[in-house]
């Protein structure tokens, strides 16, 4: 049973369907009694450079920088990670990008040893993907997004800390489709998902696309 869901998003825009959608997750979550959590990274001003102390702390030489540690200390409160980001280039945006990079590394989302064997340490998170789309499903098909997103985040980041793979759950023709169907489409969407990551059924009221 989910009891806590940490939602982050990358995306500059306050208005985007993006953020629409992340709001609509949180709505539903905590009508569904699951407290839960927007990390905003935009907003938050969050730093994704790797510098040379992120390479001196992934090499567990020199302290951790204390706004990891505050991510880390996030994501360690919740059961369920959810990735709302629009899809650049066959991927997510480089802002979350670098989020995973400095945020789950060596001694903490796994952990390497000087022989090479990897623990994976993760197995109590499940994380869910919300991808948003420009194009239709067949294109995403045919030009191999879904397999590109599939081998970078699914097997690439999750797997290889040993999460659980949760939803993945894409929104299509975002920048194409009317408001009203965008709308229907994200409220739908929303409940799917919360359907799919708690065991109880859902009751909710959707809310307008302001």
């Amino acid at each position: 049973m989910v009891t806590a869901a940490l939602i982050v998003i990358a995306h500059p825009d306050q208005q985007s369907l993006a953020h629409y959608v992340a709001k609509e997750l949180q709505r539903t979550l905590v009508r569904h009694g699951v407290s839960s959590e927007i990390a905003d990274l935009t907003a938050e001003n969050f730093d994704p450079r790797f510098t040379y102390a992120d390479r001196s702390s992934y090499q567990q030489v020199t302290p951790i920088p204390g706004d990891v540690i505050a991510e880390q200390e996030r994501l360690d409160r919740v059961d369920h990670v959810f990735l709302v980001f629009p899809v650049y280039w066959w991927s997510m945006p480089a802002l979350l990008k670098g989020w995973i990079d400095r945020v789950f590394i060596n001694g903490w989302a796994f952990e390497q040893t000087e022989g090479g064997s990897l623990t994976p340490k993760l197995s109590r998170l499940s994380m869910n993907l919300i991808p948003i789309a420009g194009s239709d499903a067949g294109a995403y098909e045919r030009h191999g997004y879904h397999a590109s997103i599939s081998a970078q985040i699914e097997h690439g980041i999750i797997d290889f800390c040993g999460a659980k793979r949760g939803a993945t759950t894409y929104l299509y023709e975002s920048e194409t489709k009317q408001s009203s169907a965008i709308t229907d489409e994200v409220n739908q969407l929303v409940q799917d998902i919360v359907t799919r990551t708690t065991p109880q059924p859902l009751n909710c009221t959707p809310s307008p696309h302001r």
